[in-house]
């Protein structure tokens, strides 16, 4: 039965109105919490790219083939975005994924319109567009397939070890230096690893992966995120060691944040884990946070601030100098784009 990163599911902030149940109801149903089965929900969208304005990342136009993860990270930021659909940020981000089986048919329109103009699309920037389902779905790939006709540069972000079977593509739109990945790793202590991303590929699987993507000569990078102060911040140096052995170019890092209803879905977590450390933890977060548990301004929030953010920073720069990561992430190009005018290179 599928484990699960959480053991509630509170009510969406955007609800007025819930029913309370019996506190033995709902011993109950939390016992029977790795008994729930993942349900994948047709999402009926008829646009495809997403953009933003955030300084905080590095594009503008993203594809998201699913919406809810059904890794179950315990600390994840995008599941506040369930709640926009009437579902909870909890067990429902998890466990009902609506999948847009349409995407490489509507990534295709967008690019075949004149309106397009080339830049980089990011896979995913919400939620891992190589989640357990992509395995037999294949949207993700297909959207690849999609890219690489185009030859519109792509920069894929995941946790999952899957993206290697998708090697042919990128391959080749690296090269037209159009593709890079950023493989997350969070910890390389396994058991912490299930503890907070009870479905996600294990460290030596995405390690693996790298070493994959990089003999392939596709640009790869990895991502030490979200680093917990008091919990994984320990590792970086590890994790910098293991990622240059295996093949990564870059490292980059990102600060725990926790938006809405995360903060006690992860303080539950915290509580159910490891509840020696669960205040120690959650003081440390307040400290790179202003005293609060989230600071949503760009500039501080994938970095935090104050001196225990500083450390931070400055044990990561440390350690990626020694390991050679510290050079910037690969820059992409869309001078090879093209309107094939509806060919297909049929290579999924």
């Amino acid at each position: 039965m599928a484990r699960r990163g959480v053991h509630a599911n509170p009510r969406s902030r955007f609800e007025r109105t819930w029913v309370e149940t019996d506190p033995e109801e709902e011993a109950a149903r939390l016992d029977a919490v790795p008994r729930l089965e993942t349900r994948l929900l047709d999402d009926p969208t008829r646009r495809i790219l997403s953009t933003n304005d955030s300084p905080d990342v590095g594009f503008d136009v993203s594809v998201n083939p699913y919406r809810g993860c059904a890794h179950g990270c315990s600390y994840c930021y995008a599941r506040p975005t369930h709640e926009y659909l009437g579902f909870s940020a909890g067990l429902d981000f998890e466990t009902k994924i609506l999948v847009k089986r349409d995407a490489p048919a509507l990534l295709r329109r967008a690019l075949e319109a004149r309106r397009w103009h080339p830049r980089v699309i990011a896979l995913s920037g919400v939620t891992d567009p190589y989640q357990p389902a992509e395995r037999a779905l294949r949207i993700t790939r297909g959207c690849l397939a999609v890219l690489a006709e185009f030859r519109n540069p792509v920069a894929v972000i995941t946790k999952n070890a899957l993206v290697k079977r998708d090697a042919d593509l990128l391959r080749e739109l690296a090269r037209h230096e159009a593709a890079a990945v950023d493989v997350s790793i969070t910890s390389l202590d396994p058991a912490l690893q299930r503890a907070m991303e009870p479905r996600a590929s294990s460290p030596a699987q995405r390690l693996h992966a790298v070493e994959v993507l990089a003999r392939a000569d596709i640009p790869v990078g990895v991502m030490v995120a979200p680093i917990v102060p008091g919990l994984n911040d320990h590792e970086i140096p590890g994790i910098l060691e293991a990622a240059a052995h295996a093949g990564a170019a870059w490292a980059s890092h990102i600060v725990l944040r926790l938006p809405h209803g995360v903060r006690e879905l992860f303080a539950e977590w915290l509580e159910r884990h490891f509840p020696e450390r669960r205040q120690k933890v959650l003081n440390r977060v307040r400290e790179v946070r202003g005293g609060r548990l989230n600071d949503p301004r760009f500039g501080s929030r994938m970095r935090g601030e104050g001196l225990y953010a500083e450390q931070i920073g400055a044990l990561f720069a440390s350690a990626a100098r020694r390991h050679g990561l510290d050079g910037p992430r690969r820059a992409l190009s869309s001078a090879a784009f093209r309107r094939p005018g509806g060919e297909q290179l049929g290579l999924w």
